[in-house]
């Protein structure tokens, strides 16, 4: 098969960013500590998920230092739901898969999967939160403020979300993930993390913002009376910070890897334009015909919730799943048509051709295709001949001299992107 040739392009986004990470993060814990009174000697835990948020290893570091730093105790718990195949050892390992461990932190992480009980919403609905957590004189949140890849809403994926699903552990996240269907997502978050902020020892939150280019691009400590309003108009700036893809309108997106620490299902459905979720209407934008991925990241330790928004992929990425993981995770989160695997193929060619065959009475050559690292690198790119020609104009692209065809090696392997 004759497939189209590709040229590199760099996509232009506004792009702020933290220069100084650890001053930045240090500064903000001590304006926090200053402002919510935390007395020397008190124990501090501090949530952190199992996203692969950029930095994340030293943003959690640098709060436990500026926490020590005051005469305060902290420790590190986990705060991610069902990952980790809901073990307690197995979120201890999702950590330090991301360079958050006693060493690194310089202080205790302990993890314990089974929650205490913290009473019932209004509504009825059952409150759970990590022990360790309510077991301290404060809790300190530590997440990325950016939109679900399961709903739209004024919320997103933050703070009161890690206070409300993270935090409540593989029990209170599968409830939760059920509680949707009866009362959406954004009032799910907004009730339960409500009645932790008033019921538990919530002192302040530090919500990540990132750029398009995955760098931090704001730090900012958040009081916990404020900590809804203020999410919500950092949500705003989360948005608009957002990475997209260079065309709405694309034959053939080939995503090199997915993964757990790239997004809760792998690739991020707000710029693949697939939400594949059962109370959700499908995005307008991106439209895209066909999805190949090629690979699965050793960070999500098999874990390939996600994969059923592909329609190919590869035999080397379908022997990477770890099925207990994946079923734990898909199961919890009320959405096991994202674990469906796809079509798959032995090799990389193999896939990629199966793919370009299904995109209707368009020769392969003039297919508008787009290549990808993963969904949160977008500013370097690789795009078919057909749709780089369109993108020739726009001030917000770059097309660089790179060009040529896909290539593969012997085994039928594409090569990496560079860089």
């Amino acid at each position: 098969m004759k497939l189209p040739a590709f040229r590199e392009i760099r996509q232009r986004f506004d792009a702020p960013f933290v220069e100084d990470i650890t001053g930045t993060a240090e500064g903000e814990v001590a304006r926090m500590i200053e402002e919510t009174g935390l007395r020397a000697g008190s124990t501090v835990a501090v949530a952190t998920g199992s996203r692969g948020i950029g930095n994340i290893a030293t943003i959690v570091k640098s709060v436990v230092a500026a926490l020590a730093k005051a005469g305060l105790k902290p420790f590190v718990v986990p705060a991610m739901g069902s990952h980790g195949g809901a073990t307690s050892e197995g979120q201890r390992r999702v950590l330090e898969n991301y360079g958050i461990h006693e060493a690194a932190t310089g202080c205790p992480i302990r993890s314990d999967i089974e929650p205490a009980s913290l009473g019932e919403t209004a509504d009825g609905l059952p409150v759970y939160l990590d022990r360790n957590a309510l077991d301290a004189d404060h809790i300190v949140v530590v997440n990325r403020v950016k939109p679900h890849t399961d709903f739209k809403g004024s919320v997103g994926s933050g703070l009161m979300k890690m206070l409300a699903i993270g935090l409540g552990k593989q029990k209170g996240a599968s409830y939760y993930h059920g509680a949707v269907f009866e009362y959406g997502f954004e009032h799910m978050i907004t009730t339960v993390s409500q009645h932790v902020l008033e019921h538990a020892p919530v002192t302040f939150g530090l919500a990540i913002i990132e750029n398009a280019y995955d760098q931090t691009a704001h730090l900012i400590g958040v009081p916990a009376g404020v900590l809804q309003q203020e999410e919500r108009r950092l949500f705003q700036e989360a948005q608009r910070l957002m990475p997209r893809l260079p065309s709405d309108d694309i034959d053939i997106l080939i995503v090199d890897e997915m993964g757990k620490n790239i997004s809760g299902t792998g690739m991020d459905t707000n710029i693949i334009g697939r939400r594949m979720q059962n109370f959700e209407t499908e995005p307008a934008n991106p439209r895209i015909l066909r999805i190949v991925v090629r690979d699965l990241t050793p960070e999500s330790e098999g874990n390939a919730v996600g994969i059923g928004l592909a329609d190919f992929t590869t035999r080397r990425l379908v022997d990477k799943i770890n099925h207990r993981y994946t079923y734990v995770n898909s199961i919890t989160g009320m959405s096991p048509q994202k674990s469906r695997i796809p079509v798959f193929l032995d090799t990389d060619r193999e896939v990629i051709e199966a793919a370009f065959s299904t995109i209707g009475m368009k020769p392969p050559g003039e297919g508008r295709a787009v290549r990808i690292r993963n969904t949160l690198s977008l500013g370097r790119v690789e795009v078919s001949e057909a749709l780089s020609d369109e993108l020739a104009d726009r001030e917000d692209i770059e097309i660089t001299d790179r060009r040529g065809p896909l290539e593969f090696d012997e085994q039928g392997t594409l090569a990496a992107l560079p860089g």
